[in-house]
């Protein structure tokens, strides 16, 4: 099947409702997924799991327990 948006009857400001482009839209966060993310999704998606993708996280900032120099009188 080809589709051409082209040749759309709609008006082009009326492409929200439609079914293509919700299709051809991309989730956020999958663009920088490898190839081979993208498959184990697929394969647990294709098992019956529901896939969630969950933004990263900051990492945690360390704090040093103690003083690393120590004045001695």
């Amino acid at each position: 099947m080809i589709i051409d948006c082209g040749r759309c009857s709609q008006r082009p400001d009326e492409c929200d409702g439609c079914l293509v482009k919700t299709l051809a839209a991309t989730p956020d966060g999958i663009e920088d997924l490898t190839p081979g993310e993208l498959r184990a999704i697929e394969v647990f998606e294709l098992a019956g799991f529901e896939v969630e993708l969950l933004e990263t996280p900051e990492p945690p900032v360390v704090v040093p327990m103690f003083p690393r120099h120590r004045d001695v009188a």
